[in-house]
């Protein structure tokens, strides 16, 4: 094709051809008619909305909040959100919608570091295949929620002797004849004795929801060794879940779109009910207490742990470099406020997270009251939060089914919304390759993406599948994203240049004062890199291998594991190499062309190109990827 002009791009008359892709849905109002454009700036927000808030937001924050200090925590969260992740989220979404290309094509701005952009895109297939298994998960137990008692709130016929609601006393010391001796409960109970206050010990019961959740859901195997065999109504839930996504984002963004609007909207819906529910229960107050109220422990700040955990958060909760803010953003009108929208979204994550502890500790605290615990001993985060803890005090609620439905209704539609962006990353990383090709057939190469995943997947639906789950997430969703995004933010704002990324802002947004851009300067010069530097280098020297609770993986895990994760970050070296051998000249003059812009690097559309980017080739030529000595350098005005 040639170079794009401004009229084709603005002319809609001529009829199209009838093909699977949302081609036949592009109207008028869409800039780029090659990729297609968000119908409304309400479908991109909700999107990015739906992919930043996902399950971590209500079952990791609540628990670090407890953990590191209650109330205090904010303060750490919230300089961290102005550090760390605001800068690195803004960064990314101005990014995509500047080159409108996806995670790999945009890093055409500086191609010794494309293969950051293909870990990004390695890194989010890996998470995309155990994630739609969580979410098989919750549909498991929002299918089990509709019955008239629910099955985890008692120990029914699959529990053994060690499920117990309550403490179970194991032996003590008693009065006998005169006697103080030590006797088992068998005895006590034969003999009508008690036990003397202060020497009582209990036996180690686990209560029905744990024995349910190991038991019956996930049929839990010994251990990774044990694979077992594949538990097939959770492989079913697992289709399901893939037959949504596949649905949702069959016709790209103008599909997932109008999904978003639901699947976004209503988690806040079921949130404040439950809040409102928990608020009326006995013993509420307890736990928002120890969530955020007096139970706050401002010492905690002088703990470096803390200050850690706030911007580990942030990082992984805002979803920052996995590409999808990227893949989103590039569907954006050129002249979009993205400033504005970035800075939307994070707030709106961050503040769900605290409002979701509301909705959580309320009901915890109540579970706490009624079986005579303190709000400590119920308190727990990830699956043990989502599929024990939370499942055993909605248990305990009148009409439980119809809070249990809730919750785990809420918890698919958290999953679903952040995985139709996953997803949509992996799309849009193939429709850069092959636009012609994507643009016909986007809805079958979708489902095709689905279909293989699915498949992947079902080997975490096995009864060692929980074990995958962990494995995935422990090496594919920890320092890798940190490696990605420390190598982003030092090679666009040291690299390609400040100076120039700003230029490359304003020319969407306006342009804007030398005070406006001097905090953005400070964070993408130094505090967000030295941030996530020493985020990656704690998190190096304190990587431990994976287990599950008392479980430990056999040798051959851990080395899949480290396969998994070397595999993913490989690319970095190895499409620098790569490119470097591809360029002209000698080694120091291959190094500085391949840290200059291609040639096709800049606006897709020529009507946006202006003065700066007037020498621009087609960005659809792939022969101008590998820049070279004599390649026209863009200008720094």
């Amino acid at each position: 094709m040639g170079m794009l002009s401004l009229p084709g791009f603005l002319s809609c008359g001529k009829k199209k051809d009838v093909s699977f892709t949302y081609d036949g849905d592009t109207s008028c109002t869409d800039e780029n008619v090659d990729r297609g454009n968000w119908t409304n700036k309400a479908e991109y927000l909700l999107s990015m909305v739906g992919y930043a808030v996902g399950l971590g937001n209500v079952w990791r924050f609540p628990y670090l909040a407890y953990q590191n200090g209650g109330g205090a925590f904010l303060i750490p969260y919230t300089v961290m959100l102005a550090l760390a992740g605001l800068p690195l989220f803004f960064m990314e979404c101005s990014i995509g919608q500047f080159a409108s290309q996806g995670p790999i094509s945009v890093w055409r701005m500086l191609p010794l570091f494309q293969g950051v952009g293909i870990t990004m895109v390695i890194l989010s297939t890996f998470v995309t295949i155990y994630y739609n298994v969580i979410i098989s998960y919750a549909l498991y137990y929002l299918f089990a929620s509709f019955q008239k008692v629910l099955p985890w709130s008692d120990c029914f016929s699959w529990s053994d002797e060690l499920c117990s609601k309550t403490k179970i006393v194991n032996d003590c010391n008693t009065t006998y004849n005169g006697n103080i001796i030590h006797a088992n409960y068998s005895f006590l109970t034969a003999n009508n004795l008690t036990c003397i206050n202060g020497t009582i010990t209990y036996k180690p019961v686990q209560f029905p929801t744990e024995q349910y959740w190991n038991k019956v859901a996930l049929q839990r195997s010994s251990g990774l060794d044990e694979t077992g065999r594949v538990v097939w109504y959770l492989a079913l839930c697992l289709l399901l879940a893939w037959i949504i996504v596949a649905g949702a984002l069959y016709k790209g963004i103008k599909s997932s779109g109008k999904v978003v609007y639901f699947t976004a909207l209503f988690p806040y819906v079921i949130l404040f009910v439950l809040l409102v529910r928990g608020a009326t229960l006995e013993g509420a107050l307890d736990g928002i207490e120890f969530y955020i109220g007096r139970e706050s422990n401002i010492t905690k700040l002088m703990e470096a742990e803390v200050w850690k955990d706030a911007a580990t958060q942030i990082f992984f909760s805002l979803s920052t470099a996995w590409g999808g803010l990227v893949a989103l953003s590039s569907y954006n009108k050129f002249h979009n406020n993205c400033y504005a929208d970035a800075i939307l979204v994070c707030v709106i994550n961050c503040a769900t997270s605290v409002f979701a502890g509301f909705a959580i500790f309320s009901i915890l605290g109540h579970m706490a009251f009624v079986s005579q615990r303190p709000v400590a001993e119920v308190v727990d985060s990830g699956f043990e939060l989502a599929f024990v803890a939370y499942p055993e005090a909605l248990s305990q609620l009148p009409v439980s089914p119809l809070w249990s439905f809730m919750f785990f209704f809420m918890l698919v539609l958290l999953g679903l919304d952040s995985q139709f962006a996953s997803i949509e990353t992996i799309t849009t990383s193939i429709h850069d390759i092959n636009p012609s090709m994507m643009k016909k057939l986007r809805g079958p190469i979708t489902v095709g993406v689905c279909a293989v995943l699915f498949l992947f997947g079902l080997v975490c639906v096995t009864q060692a599948g929980i074990y995958w789950v962990n494995l995935i997430d422990h090496f594919c969703a920890g320092w890798g994203l940190l490696i990605t995004a420390s190598l982003e933010i030092i090679g666009i704002a040291y690299i390609y240049g400040g100076k120039r990324f700003i230029q490359d802002i304003e020319m969407m947004i306006g342009k804007k004062t030398n005070s406006f851009w001097l905090w953005w300067k400070i964070c993408w010069f130094f505090i967000t890199p030295v941030l996530l530097i020493a985020v990656l280098i704690w998190s190096l020297t304190t990587f431990s291998n994976p287990t599950y609770g008392s479980v430990k993986y056999p040798a051959w895990g851990n080395i899949l594991g480290w396969c998994m994760i070397i595999f993913s970050i490989i690319w970095i070296p190895i499409v620098a190499i790569v490119k470097i051998l591809k360029a002209e000249g000698t080694l120091l003059e291959r190094l500085v062309s391949c840290c200059r812009p291609a040639a096709n690097w800049g606006p897709y559309l020529e009507c946006h190109r202006g003065e700066r980017y007037s020498h621009m080739v087609d960005p659809k030529n792939k022969e101008n990827e590998i820049p070279t000595v004599s390649a026209i350098v863009y200008k720094r005005r």
